[in-house]
């Protein structure tokens, strides 16, 4: 990456939140979704070839079990929130994806369209996509199905800084498919803009304080205690306040990952809670160091131009490599971007917008994110061994494994 930190920080806000949190983005994010989890606006290279009507869909989750969807506004009434404490307790909205019983339910919403007219203004790509078409997604995950017998591993996915949870929907959904419950996560006041019930919506408060010294940590450390709360919920099988198939979930397989802070909220949530037996960042840039794992696996997956070792961000995964005393993977992805690992390229792709800095295809990138983590928690929360995680295939060329 030859854009040194201190030019890039005389960007707009958006890339100002991007290196805090990230720092991966001089010419790394794909042009559609450049903006959340740690982006910056459209890259000036970013080109939209088509303003007509688009039909939008996901990728059709590859496992042999249907998908359920729940939504959950959780209040941890233990603490306030860290960026608006007048608002009181503690806010999140999860989606939680869950495996189900093939036939009935009712169909799901991407997003709703005012979260997505928030987003398209911020990524400057209005003009390509509007908001109804965006919003109009086309998901695999159904209301109201009924959950498929057995309990399943449990997986709680973070959405990087500024993102929605519905950035993770596809590998979400195919992980549910693969019989896994997923959590995606919207932490309040953290996103470009996140509906929560009442009609209130709650838009990025943070994206100021978190620039200053230490806001990265901060917002790490409050996720991590948010995830936690979360998985609290999620596993809670009596009385008031818990998910209705809590019972779904085998306590004594839980993962977690994330994109961007994500990424590094879940190291961060590790080191702290004994029960995420797994973990995984997707091209994040970590603010806490990997103490009291205990030689618990983690998976480390980014951007070639990002995360390769030596690179100014490679140098903070250097470092927290060195720290990693379990099973640990640093996988990187030749022509992907920060986006890649998201829904975001499969989208852009189906919208026209492209990005001549990220030439990987949305199929490909769609392909190997799915492929590798789902092999990550395959082979941990489940026990299935993963020839795939042991080194280079011819398959997937643009995976490097480094550090092996």
């Amino acid at each position: 990456m030859t854009t040194t930190r201190n030019t890039v920080r005389r960007r707009a806000l958006a890339t100002a939140i991007a290196l805090s949190l990230a720092l991966p983005l001089a010419g790394g994010a794909t042009a559609f979704a450049a903006g959340p989890g740690g982006s910056d606006h459209a890259s000036p290279n970013a080109t939209s070839s088509s303003t007509a009507s688009t039909a939008l869909r996901l990728p059709r989750p590859t496992g042999p079990y249907a998908v359920g969807r729940d939504t959950l506004h959780l209040v941890d009434k233990s603490r306030p929130d860290p960026w608006v404490p007048s608002a009181g307790a503690r806010e999140l909205m999860a989606s939680v994806y869950y495996p189900g019983r093939h036939g009935g339910g009712h169909p799901t919403s991407y997003t709703s369209e005012e979260e997505a007219r928030l987003l398209l203004e911020w990524w400057k790509q209005d003009k390509a996509l509007s908001p109804a078409e965006y919003s109009a997604t086309r998901t695999f995950a159904r209301t109201g199905l009924r959950p498929a017998p057995g309990r399943f591993p449990l997986i709680v996915l973070s959405p990087g800084f500024t993102a929605p949870r519905s950035t993770l929907t596809h590998l979400a959904e195919d992980l549910a498919s693969r019989g896994f419950v997923v959590a995606t996560v919207d932490h309040a006041y953290e996103s470009l803009g996140t509906e929560f019930p009442g009609g209130r919506m709650l838009t990025c408060k943070a994206c100021g304080p978190v620039e200053e010294p230490g806001g990265g940590e901060i917002a790490t450390k409050g996720r991590a205690r948010d995830i936690s709360y979360v998985i609290d919920r999620l596993t809670q099988t009596g009385g008031k306040g818990g998910w209705r198939h809590a019972r779904m979930i085998d306590e004594k397989r839980i993962g977690a990952g994330g994109h961007s802070i994500g990424g590094s909220a879940t190291l961060a949530t590790m080191t702290a809670d004994r029960r995420v037996r797994a973990g995984m960042n997707m091209d994040g840039h970590f603010h806490t160091g990997p103490t009291g794992l205990g030689g618990r696996p983690f998976l480390m997956i980014g951007a070639e131009t990002i995360h390769t070792p030596g690179v100014e961000d490679g140098k903070n995964w250097d470092e927290t490599w060195q720290g990693l005393n379990g099973w640990k993977r640093w996988l990187t992805v030749k022509g992907s971007g920060h986006f890649t690992f998201t829904d975001v390229p499969v989208l852009a792709e189906q919208a026209g917008v492209a990005d001549p800095e990220v030439p990987l295809s949305g199929e490909r990138s769609e392909q190997i994110t799915r492929a590798y983590i789902g092999a990550f928690y395959e082979k941990w929360l489940r026990g299935t061994p993963q020839p795939l995680l042991d080194g280079p295939t011819p398959g997937n060329p643009e995976v490097t494994f480094q550090h092996r």
